[in-house]
């Protein structure tokens, strides 16, 4: 009974490992990135996920806000939601898909790729998306928010 408990102790450690390092991905932590024309300003956390819940349609100077999100599967995409949104990619998706259904917002346009993000950004007046790194582009700047 005794050498039951310990095979069985042994496989819980085990997968707890296994578990702990899957989450540590080479994904860095997502720099939330915006046109050099979004307005600076004291930004904070909620105002930062009411733009990516599509909650807050316009900027201070009142611009409408262009939003660009990747994938649901992408891994950025995943660690962004987590990370700088405090929550599930789930979550977000059921937002999103709640206002698109019930007609009563729109969606964020969604892209393929990191470098489609930086030319996206770069080219459009008041977006903010997400990237990797810090780009090296003078059209884009990292978006501070406390």
């Amino acid at each position: 009974m005794l050498q039951f408990v310990y095979i069985k102790l042994i496989s819980f450690i085990r997968v707890g490992i296994i578990v702990s390092t899957m989450g540590c991905s080479s994904v860095n932590a997502a720099e939330i990135v915006v046109n050099s024309t979004v307005p600076s300003k004291q930004y904070t956390l909620a105002d930062i996920r009411a733009v990516f819940m599509m909650r807050q349609r316009f900027w201070p100077n009142g611009e409408q806000i262009k939003v660009f999100t990747l994938s649901d599967s992408d891994l950025l995409h995943k660690d962004f939601v987590k990370n700088n949104l405090n929550m599930f990619p789930h979550q977000l998706r059921r937002i999103w898909d709640r206002m698109l259904f019930s007609g009563t917002g729109a969606i964020p346009v969604q892209l393929d790729s990191e470098q489609e993000m930086i030319d996206k950004i770069a080219n459009t007046p008041y977006a903010i998306g997400y990237l990797n790194n810090r780009p090296d582009n003078e059209k884009i700047r990292l978006f501070e928010y406390q």
